[in-house]
């Protein structure tokens, strides 16, 4: 377990291609979009950071399932479509409203090891400390589950993940975007899919809210978005909202399109394509 102090020690490792993804609900399924996007050009990340969806898709992709795995799993109802992952519980007197008993049943399926050395990629997973007010990066030892689903314990819906005497909730709320933890990485792929947007009409206090959360959200992701040396930002918000799990087919293709014009329009990125490719390769030699 690593504080965000800790973190500013590591050195850079010139083989490695980092990529940190965003929390954000439903929009996340974007990341896998994105994700499919850079594979076609070559670009293979091996390290990643994630926060809440980010951490989700970030790690079953560290994992060794592709894109289309983790596209599969969602059309199979598996992967956290609200109605699967979101089991209400019949009262508010717990610490949230819903469990992640389904989300954490899946990872010990279909990561049967449950730890971070049995990943096929370095991941590192950003939670929030209620006890500390900090944020705090958890990249290895075992019960993976546990960790993935307190970085997606979205507060007062899901209920907090207690380890020892400390609460933890989701990594968004303190840092969405948390590239410190892959600062070792010599070059930083950045996916934020809560892009800032001006607000038209505020009318009603849902709507108030939710611009103030992102707003907040985007506050605290700036540090990690200048460690990026690339950021990509799939703009499916302007159509579909963090819960809109149903529109994860049109969601998924928003990442796609937006990584393959960031590309087209960011040439110097697939530079970054053979020396990842080769690193890749000597790393599922070892795993193997």
């Amino acid at each position: 377990m690593k504080t965000m102090k800790e973190l500013f020690y590591f050195s850079t490792r010139n083989d490695s291609l980092g990529l940190c993804l965003s929390g954000g609900g439903a929009l996340g399924i974007a990341h896998i979009g994105v994700i499919q996007a850079l594979e076609e050009n070559g670009i293979f990340p091996t390290d990643i950071a994630g926060s809440s969806m980010g951490a989700i898709v970030g790690t079953f992709y560290a994992a060794g399932y592709s894109p289309t795995d983790i596209m599969r799993m969602i059309k199979d109802d598996k992967l956290y479509k609200i109605t699967k992952i979101m089991t209400f519980r019949p009262t508010f007197f717990k610490s949230g409203v819903s469990s992640h008993q389904l989300l954490r049943t899946l990872i010990k399926e279909l990561i049967p090891q449950n730890s971070f050395e049995s990943l096929k990629k370095k991941m590192h997973i950003c939670v929030a400390n209620l006890n500390t007010a900090e944020w705090e990066i958890i990249d290895s030892g075992n019960d993976l589950d546990k960790w993935v689903s307190a970085s997606a314990s979205v507060p007062g819906v899901f209920e907090t993940v207690k380890e020892g005497d400390i609460y933890y909730v989701d990594g968004g709320l303190m840092n969405n975007m948390p590239a410190q933890a892959i600062r070792y990485c010599s070059n930083i792929i950045g996916v934020n899919v809560i892009p800032h947007r001006v607000p038209s009409e505020l009318n009603k206090p849902i709507d108030s809210l939710t611009f103030a959360l992102r707003a907040m959200t985007q506050n605290n992701s700036r540090p990690g978005h200048k460690l990026c040396r690339f950021l990509i930002e799939p703009q499916a918000i302007e159509k579909y909202n963090e819960f809109s799990f149903d529109a994860y087919e049109a969601i998924y293709q928003c990442g796609y399109e937006a990584a393959h014009q960031y590309i087209a329009h960011n040439p110097g990125i697939l530079k970054l394509a053979s020396t990842t490719h080769k690193w890749t390769k000597e790393l599922d030699t070892k795993v193997s």
